[in-house]
């Protein structure tokens, strides 16, 4: 039962469902289009990575003060993970938009030298992923909700 004690893990879980639902609206209002698979998706506004490490990362602030050895681990996890997101997986994912025009330009290249549109379903290839990382800005926001989510959450577990 200790378990639903546990203050940092649960602001930590609810900023990734909120991060995670709240994408939905924000792109049907940015692009007037609704895509509510992005609810379970990587990437976009704002980070579920960044909102659930800052939530846990302020929550045991919160919890233990900032003098903790407990906070500096979980302080400097948080950036490792908000620095991947924007470095790596973002670099990963712009590779992918060019390793996908590469494909669509050489199925246009056969499909024109040897009939490619014939060609059963089965011969045709997935796409990457393209939307991997975050933005600079997406981190931030992610980063920004898991504070205020733990700060709300807190007057709860006292």
């Amino acid at each position: 039962m200790e378990l639903f004690d546990n203050f940092p893990l649960w602001a930590s879980l609810l900023a990734i469902i909120f991060a995670q639902v709240v994408k939905v609206p924000l792109h049907l209002i940015a692009t007037k289009e609704f895509k509510p698979g992005l609810a379970f998706s990587t990437g976009g506004m704002p980070s579920s990575h960044s909102a659930a490490v800052t939530a846990v990362t302020t929550g045991i602030a919160i919890e233990h003060g900032l003098s903790s050895g407990l906070f500096a681990i979980s302080c400097v996890t948080a950036i490792i993970i908000m620095f991947d997101a924007t470095g790596i997986r973002r670099q990963a994912g712009e590779q992918a938009i060019l390793l996908n025009m590469l494909v669509k330009d050489f199925h246009y290249f056969v499909s024109e030298a040897k009939g490619w549109s014939k060609k059963g379903e089965y011969e045709k290839q997935k796409e990457l992923k393209e939307l991997l990382g975050h933005q600079p800005i997406e981190v931030f926001f992610g980063g920004l909700t898991g504070i205020i989510i733990a700060f709300l959450l807190h007057p709860l577990f006292i």
